[in-house]
């Protein structure tokens, strides 16, 4: 925990070098820490609060849409642990991996969502909103790259917008990068790793690009062979997470007189099976239009696939698509037909997705659907930011960076010798923050200081984001939400929690501002 003595320690680091004893105002500011840390743990954040990018109000919204994967269902830990067993085991039979590579086992606690890999060098990393590679989070293998290394690798920390991911975050084009958005892309990164990490270790000569695509290769074959498929509709009690929630909000938007459909990648039985799970065998009941193996994002813009119904026993017909009724299901079809079949269009269609890109992207920017992202990790990450520790850590980090502002316009060595001090402790804070959420990555929506990259194209296509679908149930169906305020760089920021405007740095030889308050890095 962070030493309650970090306002004394201000003082003392100050004092005995003579740097505050003629500025007073930033000891002063300093002394309203003991305060501010119980104010800000009087006012948590709630984990199961919806928060908004974009002003919207459910009594504008007639039709609520949803994905299956991760929006209607979720799947326990062990099913991670399933595809990546099952796709190292493809490697090594299909395509004649060593049989080495089955000692690695899956780590739930090593990766994170949203991270970029380099696909020929062979490296995954975290970089923020700027296209700034966050260093100490670059790994070949499962070992950290020094920082020396990655900026000379990189030529510095900034990767050009030509060798990013494309729009769906895909490694194409003559982009060297791929951007992992998926839940189901943990296990992915992960056996990435174990490999590179196999190879390396055993000094065995191998293309990276090779690697990359033999592992996507066997990734995808565990979801299109079956195998994942098929082991889940096995034991559904160990890989669905049964809630009652579901159900919840399904019923509560009929009882209102909601229209609702699904559209899902996922294939016809599975989709059942799952939902007769969560929901009931009646779940069908409760959709207007269920269309499964979608395959989007290629469903919102592919316009030459029609739609095909699927008889009880999961065979295709070939009867034309006049109109989607409720209780059947239907295959493929594209966007551009079901705006045709349903007239649904607009600002007045919700839909919920966890894949920022094939989910919510092509709707929100083609289409004006309004767009709820599912970020099952905010839940958590929000418990760990409503605890006494981080909010020290935190409140004194920003404390820190405040001091470091006002205080580098004198040059004398002892106060340049406290600067770099806290320089030092700074450097060290940053760590300690980044190690609360996971120990090689971080957070999934902030660097250091900037917004994930992640965070950006979740706050530019979704205009809702929360845990889970349970969250509706807090809100009422005519409730607007409204996005905070926040001021921007060059604003006073009057609108924000509890904090105050900086004053201008003072000139050389001046007595310090006031410190200035802040509630998060």
């Amino acid at each position: 925990m962070v030493p309650c003595g970090h306002v004394q320690k201000i003082a003392s680091l100050a004092g005995a070098r003579q740097l505050c004893k003629a500025r007073n105002p930033a000891v002063a500011g300093a002394r309203e820490l003991g305060d501010l840390v119980p104010s800000i743990m009087n006012n948590l954040l709630n984990p199961d609060a919806i928060f908004s990018n974009n002003e919207m109000s459910l009594s504008d919204i007639e039709i609520y849409g949803f994905d299956y994967d991760y929006t209607l269902v979720f799947y326990s830990k062990h099913l991670h642990t399933l595809i990546f067993n099952a796709a190292r085991d493809l490697l090594i039979n299909e395509h004649r991996y060593p049989v080495e590579i089955r000692k690695y086992e899956y780590d739930p606690n090593f990766a994170i969502r949203g991270l970029h890999y380099d696909v020929q060098r062979a490296v995954l990393m975290k970089i923020d909103a700027f296209h700034y590679i966050q260093l100490g989070t670059v790994y070949r293998g499962l070992s950290v790259v020094p920082d020396e290394e990655v900026i000379e690798m990189y030529e510095g920390s900034h990767v050009p917008l030509e060798q990013m991911s494309d729009f769906y975050g895909k490694s194409s084009h003559g982009n060297t990068m791929k951007q992992f958005m998926d839940i189901f892309s943990l296990p992915e990164m992960s056996l990435l790793s174990c490999v590179n990490e196999y190879f390396l270790k055993n000094n065995i000569d191998y293309e990276p690009v090779h690697l990359y695509k033999d592992v996507k290769d066997s990734i995808r074959d565990v979801h299109i062979k079956g195998i994942m498929y098929r082991a889940i509709e096995a034991d559904i009690e160990k890989y669905i997470c049964y809630a009652e929630q579901t159900r919840a909000v399904l019923a509560k938007l009929a009882d209102h007189g909601k229209k609702m459909f699904l559209i899902t990648n996922s294939p016809s039985s599975f989709v059942d099976k799952g939902m007769r799970y969560i929901v009931g065998k009646d779940w069908r009941d409760l959709f207007d239009v269920v269309i499964v193996q979608a395959e989007k994002p290629n469903f919102f813009n592919d316009k030459r696939r029609p739609f095909r119904k699927v008889n009880e026993k999961g065979v295709l017909l070939w009867d034309k698509i006049h109109k989607l009724q409720k209780g059947q299901i239907y295959k493929q079809g594209n966007l551009y037909e079901f705006l045709k079949l349903t007239g649904w269009r607009g600002s007045k269609v919700l839909y919920f997705g966890d894949h920022i890109y094939s989910d919510l992207a092509d709707l929100t920017l083609k289409h004006g659907w309004r767009t709820g992202a599912i970020i099952p990790e905010l839940r958590s990450e929000l418990r760990i930011m409503n605890t006494e520790q981080y909010i020290q850590t935190m409140t004194w980090l920003q404390t820190l960076t405040g001091l470091l502002e006002q205080m580098q316009v004198h040059r004398d060595v002892e106060s340049q010798l406290v600067l770099q001090e806290w320089k030092k402790e700074r450097k060290e804070m940053r760590d300690m923050t980044k190690n609360f959420f996971n120990a090689q990555f971080g957070s999934l929506f902030r660097t250091d200081q900037n917004p994930t990259y992640f965070l950006r194209r979740l706050s530019r296509f979704a205009d809702i984001y929360m845990a889970s679908l349970s969250c509706l149930l807090s809100y009422d169906v005519s409730h607007t939400f409204y996005p905070r305020r926040t001021p921007l760089q060059h604003e006073l920021p009057a609108w924000s929690d509890g904090a105050r405007a900086p004053a201008p740095a003072p000139a050389p030889g001046s007595a310090c501002a006031p410190l200035r308050e802040a509630h998060g890095d």
